[in-house]
């Protein structure tokens, strides 16, 4: 019997992960926030103009609260390893040997014997000895480093672009079909979204797609009961 392997392709995807947080946050984070924000208003008895105004209100808001919170999120990060560079540049001014032995032994840890070891942390010291430092022993690298501003307006611009979805979909559907129509193309957009967001990060599109719609979907539900419950007391 033939056995049968899986090709996976060459090129490695860790290096997305930043920005590919940044983006699919933000457009889930649009959709799911903005239709329901809509659907909660349309329970209650809203007209199309008080819908519309709602749906505009968190475009706007929400785009710019996330582009805030993304900046001051990964701004964080990126002081906590601007700190750790800054003690390793001290450390190899201060006691260059103990960490020169100190990178050996992490390649020891990895499988090579000591002398090997010590050769290899030598040699890339020799090269470049922060960047050795900041790789292999605080796991940073230069292509990899937080970056606030991208993460703040990734998140924003996908916020803004996929909170048009439940907007426009209201608007061209006909009054009896606004609900519908808002949650039907939210949770479609959900879906694409999870599944593409899947297929970026190498896994099961599928399963992406409905774990993204599932939440969607439970958050519309949610706010439409609370917005059903608010128009019948206060109607």
């Amino acid at each position: 019997m033939k056995r049968m392997t899986r090709r996976y392709p060459g090129q490695h995807r860790s290096g997305r992960a930043s920005w590919l947080r940044a983006a699919v946050l933000g457009s889930d984070d649009g959709i799911v926030s903005t239709s329901s924000l809509m659907i909660g208003v349309a329970a209650a008895s809203g007209s199309k103009e008080a819908i519309l105004v709602a749906g505009a209100a968190g475009l706007v808001a929400g785009a710019m609260s996330m582009a805030a919170g993304e900046f001051v999120s990964v701004s964080s990060q990126r002081d906590a390893e601007d700190a750790d560079i800054e003690l390793e540049k001290w450390e190899l001014e201060e006691r260059p040997r103990t960490e020169l032995r100190e990178l050996a032994s992490i390649y020891e840890k990895r499988g090579l014997d000591k002398e090997l070891a010590l050769k290899v942390a030598e040699q890339l010291s020799a090269h470049d000895r922060l960047a050795a430092h900041m790789k292999d022993e605080l796991g940073i690298e230069g292509a990899k480093r937080a970056r606030p501003f991208q993460a703040a307006w990734i998140s924003a611009v996908s916020f803004a672009a996929f909170a048009l979805v439940p907007i426009l979909a209201m608007l061209a559907a006909p009054t009896a079909w606004r609900v519908p129509a808002i949650a039907a193309s939210s949770l479609a957009s959900l879906g694409a979204l999870g599944a593409f967001g899947s297929h970026l990060g190498g896994a099961a599109p599928a399963r992406g797609a409905l774990r993204v719609m599932a939440g969607g979907g439970v958050a519309m539900a949610v706010t439409a009961g609370i917005g059903r419950l608010l128009g019948v007391s206060f109607g």
